[in-house]
C-alpha cells in the first residue's frame, strides 16, 4: 500500500537464516494457531494488527469492535515498509513476535510465498469472487490456498502540474493532456525533452520513481522460471535502465531527487518543481500533503505510457503463530471488504482491489477536489482495466534493490558523486552475480 513516506526499498538480509528456522518449525503441530483459536466463555480475544504506515484503518477497527464486542483490536504501525518486512522475516519461523494480522507489501509476496505454510489458510467460499482475478492469484500459494486478502491496488495514471504546462505552452486540460501523452515511454520522454529544453525545469520526479512504472510492465523482469536471477546484460531491463537514465541525466528531465527525502518533498510546488509524476491512487494524497492544502495547480490525466501498469498494493495475512486465527481471519475479511475499501478510497485514495468496490457509486463517482475536481474514481478504474499482472519471483525484491540503487547512483548521486550510466550498469551486473 503506499502513503509510504519512508519507502527506501533498502535490501534486508536474513532470508537464508529464516529458511533454516522455518524448516525447523515447519512440522510443529503444536504451534500457536494450529488449535483453532478457542477461548473460554466470556473471555475477550485480543488481536494485534500490524501495518506499515497508516492504512486509515482506525475508524473501521472501531466499528469492527462495536460489531464484535468480544474482540479487542490493537493496531501497531511501524515506521515504514522495510522495517515491517524485516520484522516479518525475523519472526515468521518462530512461535511469537508477529501480529495476529500482518500487512504485506505486494513486492514482498513472492519472497514470503516460500514460507506459505507459516500463514493460515484464509480460503472462504463466500469470498471466492471478492477480488480482481490477478489480485487473488497474487495472494494464492502453490497449493491453491488463499493466504493473503488483497487490500488496495495501484493502477497508474499521470499527475501533472497544469500551471507549469500552461507556462510552457502545453495543453493543460486533462483530456488534452491525455491525448498529448498517449503512446509509449519513448513518446513520454520525447514530450519531456521538449518541455525541459523550453523551460529548463524537470519533467518527472526521479529516475527510480519513473522506472517503477516501466519495470512493472515487464513479465519476469528479474528472474528465470527456475527462480534464478536472469542475466540482465543486453536484456529488456538494461534497455529500460538506459532509457530512463538517458532521459534523466543526459536530457536532464529528472528532478534528481531521491524519493521520500526533503528535496523531493519540496519539488511538489513552486516554479522549480517537476511537471509530471506517475500516480497510482495512493500517490495522490502524498502529492497533496507535499504541496500543501492551499496549493493549486495539480491535476490528473487518464493516461499512462504503454497503456496500463500497477504500482503497489498490499495484503493482509494471518501468521500461523496467532493464537486466535479464526478471529484474525474475521478481522482481515472485514478490513478488506468492498464497503471498507470503497470508504478508504474516498477518504485517502487507496484504490480498491475488490470487484464490488470498483463498481460502487462511491468509487465511480469519486472526485478529488484538490486535483481540480478530477474524477479520480473513473480515471483509476479505467487505468485498472488494462492491468496485466506480471510474474515476480522470490528474488524480485533483492534484484530490484540492486537495480534501483544503480539508478540512484546516476540520477541522484551518492555523497555528492554521480556515476555514468555505463559505470552504474556494470556495478549492477557485478552485484547481481552474488545473488544466485
Amino acid at each position: 500500500m503506499r502513503r509510504n513516506t519512508t519507502r527506501t526499498w533498502a535490501a534486508v538480509a536474513g532470508i537464508a537464516s529464516l529458511a533454516l528456522v522455518v524448516t525447523a518449525c515447519g512440522g510443529d503441530t503444536d504451534a500457536p494457531g494450529s488449535g483453532g483459536g478457542s477461548k473460554a466463555p466470556g473471555e475477550k480475544v485480543k488481536l494485534v494488527l500490524s501495518t506499515f504506515n497508516d492504512f486509515g484503518y482506525k475508524p473501521h477497527i472501531e466499528q469492527f469492535m462495536k460489531d464484535n464486542p468480544d474482540i479487542i483490536v490493537e493496531e501497531k504501525i511501524t515506521g515504514g515498509s522495510d522495517e515491517s518486512r524485516e520484522n516479518i522475516l525475523n519472526f515468521l519461523g518462530q512461535s511469537s513476535g508477529l501480529g495476529d494480522v500482518e500487512a504485506i507489501e505486494g513486492d514482498w509476496v513472492p519472497e514470503l510465498m516460500q514460507f506459505a505454510d507459516r500463514f493460515a489458510d484464509l480460503t472462504d467460499p463466500a469470498l471466492a469472487d471478492r477480488w480482481l482475478d490477478w489480485k487473488a492469484a497474487q495472494g494464492t500459494d502453490a497449493k491453491g490456498r488463499l493466504i493473503m486478502y488483497g487490500t488496495d491496488s495501484g493502477p497508474n495514471a499521470i499527475a501533472y502540474r497544469a500551471d507549469l504546462f500552461e507556462k510552457a505552452g502545453l495543453p493543460s486540460d486533462r483530456e488534452e493532456v491525455a491525448k498529448l501523452l498517449t503512446g509509449d515511454w519513448e513518446h513520454y520522454f520525447k514530450v519531456g525533452k521538449e518541455y525541459t529544453e523550453k523551460t529548463g525545469q524537470p519533467w518527472f520526479d526521479s529516475a527510480r520513481g519513473t522506472f517503477f512504472g516501466m519495470i512493472n510492465q515487464v513479465e519476469r523482469a528479474y528472474e528465470n522460471e527456475d527462480g534464478t536471477v536472469r542475466d540482465l546484460a543486453g536484456s529488456d531491463v538494461e534497455t529500460l535502465f538506459r532509457q530512463v537514465l538517458t532521459a534523466a541525466s543526459v536530457d536532464n528531465q529528472s528532478g534528481h531527487s531521491g524519493q521520500w527525502n526533503a528535496d523531493w518533498d519540496a519539488r511538489f510546488k513552486g516554479d522549480q518543481g517537476f511537471a509530471t509524476i506517475l500516480a497510482p491512487g495512493w500517490m495522490l494524497n502524498i502529492i497533496k500533503e507535499r504541496a500543501g492544502d492551499d496549493f493549486k495547480g495539480w491535476d490528473v490525466a487518464d493516461v499512462f505510457p504503454n497503456g496500463a501498469g500497477n504500482w503497489g498494493g498490499s495484503f493482509l495475512a494471518v501468521p500461523t503463530q496467532s493464537k486466535h486465527p479464526e478471529e484474525a481471519k474475521k478481522l482481515a475479511a472485514y478490513l478488506t471488504s468492498p464497503e471498507v475499501q470503497a470508504k478508504l478510497f474516498v477518504d485517502q485514495g487507496a484504490f480498491p482491489s475488490t470487484v464490488d468496490a470498483l463498481k460502487s457509486e462511491d468509487v465511480q463517482n469519486a472526485t478529488f477536489e484538490w486535483f481540480n475536481n478530477a474524477p479520480t474514481g473513473k480515471i483509476l478504474s479505467n487505468r485498472a482495466n488494462g492491468i496485466v499482472q506480471v510474474h515476480k519471483g522470490p528474488l524480485y525484491k533483492k534484484v530490484s534493490d540492486v537495480v534501483n540503487n544503480g539508478l540512484d547512483r546516476v540520477d541522484v548521486g551518492v555523497k555528492g558523486e554521480k556515476q555514468s550510466i555505463d559505470e552504474s550498469w556494470a556495478q549492477v551486473l557485478q552485484e547481481l552475480k552474488n545473488l544466485n
